[in-house]
C-alpha cells in the first residue's frame, strides 16, 4: 500500500491560492496526498472567482470552506507530512508548531482576490494563480519521494516555491 501523505496549505484569509492548492492537490494528488487548506485570519467564506474557477475546471466545490490554522492544531488533527505558505503575509507570519513536525516552505503566488478591474480582468488572475499553482503541484507530485532524504527534499521543496511558470526547470 502506498503511503499517503498529508499536506496544508496555508494563506492568511484562506479564500483563494490555498483553496486553489487543496483542489489542485486533491485531484493531482489521489491517491497519494491528502490535501488541506487553512488561514491565519480566514475570512469564513471563499472567493467567488475561486469557486467560479474551479466550477469551470470541473471540480466539486461543495467541499471548500474558508477555515483557521487552529483546526490543524488539536488532538483530532491530522499528523501534516508537509505545509506549505502560499502568500507572502502567512509565510512571514509566527507559524505555530505542527504535530509530526512537517516538512515546511513557501510557494508564494500573487494574490488573485487584490486584482481590481472588470470581472474577465479578475477571472484571468485567478486562473493564472490556478495555472502558477497547478505547476508546482504538478511538480512535488511527481517527486521521488522514496529516493530523497530530508535534507534534498527540502531542497527541491524550496526550488519549487521559487517555480514561476511551467518553462522554468526545477533541478
Amino acid at each position: 500500500m502506498t503511503r499517503l501523505y498529508n499536506v496544508l496549505f496555508l494563506c492568511t484569509g484562506n479564500s483563494a491560492r490555498s483553496i486553489l492548492a487543496e483542489a489542485i492537490l486533491s485531484r493531482e494528488g489521489l491517491g497519494k496526498f491528502r490535501a488541506f487548506s487553512a488561514g491565519s485570519q480566514p475570512k469564513g467564506e471563499v472567493h467567488p472567482c475561486t469557486t467560479d474557477v474551479l466550477r469551470n475546471l470541473n471540480y466539486d466545490v461543495s467541499k471548500f470552506r474558508s477555515k483557521s490554522w487552529e483546526e490543524f492544531s488539536g488532538p483530532d488533527a491530522p499528523v501534516l507530512d508537509f505545509v506549505f505558505t502560499v502568500c507572502d503575509n502567512a509565510a512571514n507570519e509566527v507559524c505555530r508548531i505542527w504535530p509530526g513536525q512537517p516538512m515546511t516552505a513557501h510557494w508564494g503566488v500573487p494574490d488573485p482576490a487584490a486584482v481590481e478591474g472588470s470581472s474577465a480582468v479578475q477571472h484571468a488572475a485567478f486562473f493564472d494563480t490556478y495555472r502558477m499553482l497547478l505547476n508546482r503541484i504538478g511538480i512535488f507530485v511527481n517527486l521521488p519521494f522514496e529516493g530523497l532524504d530530508r535534507l534534498n527534499l527540502r531542497s527541491r521543496l524550496e526550488k519549487i516555491g521559487k517555480t514561476r511558470d511551467a518553462d522554468t526547470p526545477i533541478a
